[in-house]
């Protein structure tokens, strides 16, 4: 009985340790997305026309290499450009992987990379320059719609990358990108005692566009004197300020109430709702409800921070309770705590609610997955390890079944004899 257990133990450990490792493997397999096809752009035209490459062209039917990028969450395609999203430890790369010998493309000695001695770039507006074997030219819009001076690679598929190696371009932040391989082809087929006649040249093209963003929707108020970070429902008597992490893409509102006497009492007044500013301060007393939305996710979250000393206030911002309710509260014996939350008559407490308010979530990874993916290493040791103890304990066990087996059969035979 102990060893059939001890079997389907083993048999469950080992399905569990199969399927860590192939969560693992998931998680190790970096996305790929691949960008951008060749087009013919004609001859010393700055690379600006752009036709389709037919039969009969030198580089009809192959490809130079390809584009991709890697170290993002998910993407997203509005308007066929893609959007890559990235996350706390995300690091979003460009590569490119260089399928041919560029002294002989498509396997033909006839076809090469050539140097583009007088090369330009009309798109970019880069002037006439040695472009040498291949230029990559790429270009970065920031949040606020700001061009960057193109930055130019000459020579980069001779100096930048060899067949079957992928070549790291750059790393990319939040913003828009712009991304050109110019490079031209020299067909030589005409041949007399190794001299060349009348070689042909042709400038090709591959172009693409993408945009990195954060994929997270969170901002992170700082008390004004402390520095310490607020959470949600955090009261306050210093005031605070925003820090957005640099996520730029955000579209972050912030509302501020006050209370003001009415006909029936205190009643909730708007004083203001409107964009939040990166660094900005608020420092008058007043319930002030942060508002982050990311449109690339369709994720929404809220924070209530209370800035001031009044009890009402101070336990509607970190309860979540209405006015009538707290001063319901308050008439009927109850304190108001320094922190907004409310403990009644009967030593019972409303606590306070820290955790932010999020809407329209969309994640594909459940709790078990995130813990599972934070925790893989260990869980891994562990299985290997009682899947260790395990076998040893099977081991000893078989071994003592055998000394049994043979010392029974040992008496049995000396009763026989007997």
């Amino acid at each position: 009985m102990f060893c059939r257990i001890i079997k389907a133990f083993l048999s469950v450990l080992i399905f569990l340790s199969l399927l860590i490792l192939s969560v693992f493997s998931s998680f190790a397999t970096e996305n790929k997305y691949y960008l951008g096809e060749a087009v013919k752009t004609g001859w010393d035209n700055g690379y600006k026309d752009e036709n389709k490459i037919k039969e009969g062209d030198p580089h009809f039917n192959w490809k130079l290499g390809q584009f991709y990028v890697e170290g993002y969450s998910t993407v997203v395609q509005p308007d066929d450009k893609p959007i890559f999203l990235k996350n706390v430890g995300d690091t979003v790369q460009l590569w490119f992987e260089l399928q041919q010998d560029i002294d002989k493309l498509n396997d033909d000695e006839n076809l090469s990379i050539s140097e583009d001695s007088n090369g330009f770039d009309y798109y970019f507006s880069v002037p006439k320059t040695n472009f040498q074997r291949g230029a990559l030219i790429i270009r970065k819009t920031d949040y606020t719609n700001e061009k960057s001076d193109p930055t130019i690679y000459t020579d980069y598929l001779a100096a930048k990358a060899s067949p079957d190696a992928d070549t790291e371009v750059d790393l990319f932040e939040e913003g828009d990108y712009e991304v050109a391989l110019d490079y031209e082809i020299k067909n030589d087929p005409r041949k007399i005692f190794d001299v060349s006649i009348i070689p042909t040249y042709t400038n090709y093209r591959i172009f693409f566009e993408f945009s990195v963003r954060n994929g997270n929707c969170m901002v992170y108020p700082f008390d004004v004197k402390t520095k310490g970070e607020l959470t949600n429902a955090a009261v306050t008597e210093n005031g605070f300020y925003l820090d957005f992490a640099n996520s730029r893409y955000l579209d972050i509102n912030i509302k501020k109430e006050v209370l003001n006497e009415g006909a029936n009492g205190l009643v909730e007044d708007t004083r203001f709702n409107r964009p939040a500013k990166d660094g900005e301060m608020y420092t008058e007393e007043g319930i002030y409800t942060i508002t982050v939305s990311n449109k690339y996710t369709g994720q929404l979250t809220t924070k209530k921070i209370y800035v001031g000393t009044n009890d009402t206030m101070k336990a509607v911002a970190a309860t979540g309770l209405s006015i009538e309710e707290v001063q319901e509260y308050i008439s009927d014996g109850a304190t108001v705590e320094t922190d907004g939350s409310i403990t009644l008559s009967n030593n019972e407490t409303i606590a306070v609610q820290t955790t932010d308010t999020l809407e329209n979530e969309s994640t594909s990874e459940s709790t078990i997955v995130l813990f599972v993916k934070d925790n893989l290493i260990w869980i891994i040791i562990g299985c290997s390890l009682l899947l260790v103890i395990v076998i040893v304990i099977i081991i000893f066990s078989s071994k003592k079944r055998k000394k049994n087996k043979i010392k029974a059969k040992k008496e049995f035979d000396n009763m026989v004899e007997k």
